[in-house]
């Protein structure tokens, strides 16, 4: 869905969807996922309500910082798996994590560290994702 945009693109979607919130206008289906796993990340509000400064901002991993959208699309990525079961399992493995844990944002946290190892490794080894260990990865956490 937000995949094969660029970076710019990309952005601007969320960017877009938070000033609709915010000015209550209708939102897209799209732009309701967004402005919900927004709604959950205060702390990057207002960096969304500014966007002439945040636009075109690099995040640099070894000095700390965190991409927030990159962090966000986690969160938009593991619901998508979500609601399709790709991989197939993921949402009982999600369920049985909510069980244990109580709280979706925190459990969203959990398997977008997995999620993001195996993206790492499929890079790292020029290979496609592994969903098997990510699953296996998922169940550790259990």
């Amino acid at each position: 869905m937000l995949f094969g945009q660029n970076r710019d693109q990309l952005r601007r979607i969320y960017f877009e969807a938070w000033r609709k919130h915010r000015e209550k206008l209708p939102l897209e289906p799209l732009e309701e996922m967004l402005t919900s796993v927004i709604l959950e990340h205060p702390e990057y509000h207002a960096l969304l309500e500014n966007e002439d400064a945040s636009r075109d901002k690099d995040y640099m991993p070894e000095l700390g910082q965190t991409n927030p959208f990159l962090h966000m699309g986690m969160h938009i990525a593991i619901r998508e798996q979500l609601a399709t079961d790709r991989p197939a399992g993921i949402r009982g493995l999600y369920q049985q994590l909510l069980t244990r844990l109580h709280d979706t944002h925190t459990v969203e946290h959990h398997m977008a560290e997995c999620l993001a190892e195996m993206i790492w490794q499929a890079q790292r080894n020029h290979t496609a994702p592994d969903e098997i260990g990510y699953l296996d990865r998922l169940r550790s956490l259990l």
